[in-house]
């Protein structure tokens, strides 16, 4: 899988976001301590911007800007062979991954948080959609010849639980990362933006209470009852 694949498979902005609130609120319930947690969901980064985001804990991660103008996603695999950190890149953004950015996101491509101090963007993946737009758009980039490398820019693992939306796939997922039973129904309800209720946290984790996520649910804007 190539970012061109996951631009196939991306939802629609508005799905996205939803989404992407729900994985963060998931995490919370499961992780009290943000440090520990993948998937978080910032609905005030700006005064008209939100930010999804996701680390995997071994130097990988995307980050996710909306705002009015559209959507704006950049992936970075420290182990891909796109790395501007790999001897293949030479230190510098792998070519064709940005180009064709629309004016609206220009601003993201000199965005401190997504580039080193050298001014380099840290991304080895890059999707876009503006607000009117009908599908995802990527830049014109050219994979290496590596034989047996099925995620060269590493949006396959990434992007995952965005293009594979199901309650089972996060469930699986956070099984794993979690080393803890996790319940598919609550996960359903959650994906499915049911209002946060005492029962439904308590199905996933019943040493959280809904008063002690009081501020992760103003963060990540999560309706509740």
């Amino acid at each position: 899988m190539t970012v061109y694949d996951v631009a196939r498979a991306l939802p629609g902005i508005e799905e996205l976001r939803d989404h992407s609130r729900a994985l963060a609120m998931a995490e919370a319930v499961l992780c009290p301590e943000w440090e520990g947690r993948s998937y978080s969901f910032d609905a005030h980064w700006s005064e008209d911007e939100q930010l999804a985001s996701m680390r995997d804990g071994e130097g990988g991660e995307y980050t996710i800007v909306l705002s009015p103008a559209g959507a704006f996603a950049r992936a970075f695999d420290h182990e891909s062979p796109l790395s501007p950190f790999g001897p293949l890149a030479d230190g510098r953004t792998w070519p064709g991954l940005l180009d064709g950015v629309p004016e609206p996101f220009g601003e993201y491509l000199t965005e401190p948080a997504f580039t080193d101090e050298d001014g380099v963007h840290v991304t080895t993946a890059c999707l876009w959609r503006e607000a009117a737009d009908t599908a995802w758009s990527t830049g014109p980039v050219e994979f290496p010849d590596l034989d047996g490398h099925p995620d060269p820019d590493g949006s396959g693992r990434l992007f995952r639980l965005l293009t594979d939306r199901s309650a089972e796939a996060y469930a699986e997922w956070a099984e794993e990362y979690y080393e803890r039973p996790v319940d598919r129904g609550a996960v359903r309800r959650l994906l499915a933006l049911h209002p946060l209720t005492a029962e439904l946290v308590a199905a996933l984790n019943p040493e959280v209470t809904l008063a002690d996520l009081a501020e992760d649910i103003q963060e990540i804007g999560y309706p509740t009852a």
